[in-house]
């Protein structure tokens, strides 16, 4: 396979695989372009690799820039932005595990929350539904209590020595 085909095949199923993570398909690839990139990329290049549109580029970099995965570099002379992606893998999956709890699961922990303290009748199938919500909410809750412990490893000795028996 020559290098232009596997760097396409690369962004392609990037793109593909954002989509099952719940990002969409372009700003997964644009993260790809520019994490396999050796130098930052500019706005038009990325529309041109991509063969997307102004819009389509600048609202997915904006996204990945909010994330804390995609940063400006400007280049002296040059009047173009050009984007950068974070390359520190560690820092990376950090980034965006705080993000996806922001986004995904600490609404879910309020939605859990809010249904499993309602009052009941003491029905049967109440009980069980305050019970049932009651245990997951727990469980959600000590897994993002565990993610954020994870993720402040540069911090915390015990989370470094589990992300190094990881690798």
């Amino acid at each position: 396979m020559e290098f232009k085909e596997a760097k396409n095949k690369f962004v392609q199923s990037w793109g593909a695989l954002g989509s099952q993570w719940g990002i969409n398909k372009t700003m997964a690839q644009i993260h790809a372009l520019l994490m396999i990139s050796t130098e930052a990329v500019s706005m038009e290049e990325i529309m041109e690799e991509l063969q997307i549109s102004r819009g389509n580029a600048s609202m997915n970099l904006r996204a990945l820039m909010d994330w804390g995965i995609v940063y400006k570099e400007h280049k002296p002379g040059e009047r173009k932005e050009f984007f950068i992606a974070e390359k520190d893998l560690d820092e990376l999956a950090v980034k965006i595990a705080k993000e996806r709890s922001k986004r995904e699961i600490k609404p879910a922990l309020k939605v859990l929350k809010e249904v499993s303290t309602i009052k009941t009748n003491k029905s049967e199938e109440e009980k069980h539904f305050v019970e049932q919500t009651g245990k997951l909410y727990d469980f959600v809750l000590k897994a993002d209590n565990v993610l954020d412990k994870v993720t402040e490893y540069k911090d915390n000795w015990l989370a470094k020595l589990v992300v190094k028996i990881m690798k």
